[in-house]
């Protein structure tokens, strides 16, 4: 297995049929939602592999968004797919201005408390969640850590996230260790 990042981003998800003409129902991670669509020819990876499909049409609905892949016309056949993920290349993504960053790229780095008792490591970002107010790392300890305890901190920039250094592998945090 190799150890080089990957080239694709999952995005989305299958999360059942709809309907009897081969439309399937998505869950987005793309904020907003409908941002997925902006992204194709997708790939979808199932428990048989990955194979690419290309939207050709979609609709918004309040429960959700709903698509229908070319060539796809059928409820069994769109049944086939099962829970597929939606992947595409990280190439695909448009550019943030700087400061800003992907999920992605955030999961993974290490935590570095700073307060007024100096440094320490807090272990690295597992996972990031959505709020409402803001985004919030969840932080494992990972070896070398200050303790084994799992903690939420808020990314909020220039007031909890001092710096983001992806080069070095880390954010700094502006968060008391003991909390």
């Amino acid at each position: 297995m190799s150890d080089a990042p990957s080239a694709t981003l999952v995005v989305g998800q299958l999360a059942g049929v709809f309907g009897v003409k081969g439309w399937v129902k998505v869950r987005s991670f793309t904020q907003p939602e409908e941002n997925i669509l902006d992204y194709g020819p997708w790939r979808l990876r199932t428990s048989s592999g990955v194979r690419t499909f290309e939207v050709d049409a979609y609709n918004l609905r309040p429960q959700g968004l709903v698509v229908h892949f070319k060539g796809v016309d059928d409820r069994d056949v769109a049944a086939l797919l099962g829970r597929a993920e939606i992947e595409v290349d990280k190439a695909e993504l448009p550019e943030l201005s700087d400061g800003e960053y992907y999920w992605h790229q955030l999961i993974g780095l290490k935590v570095v408390a700073e307060d007024a008792g100096g440094e320490c490591l807090l272990g690295c970002i597992a996972d990031m969640m959505e709020t409402g107010a803001n985004d919030v790392m969840v932080i494992r300890p990972v070896e070398g850590s200050l303790d084994d305890r799992e903690r939420l901190v808020p990314y909020v920039p220039g007031i909890y996230v001092s710096r983001v250094d992806l080069t070095a592998g880390e954010v700094r945090v502006n968060w008391d260790p003991e909390f």
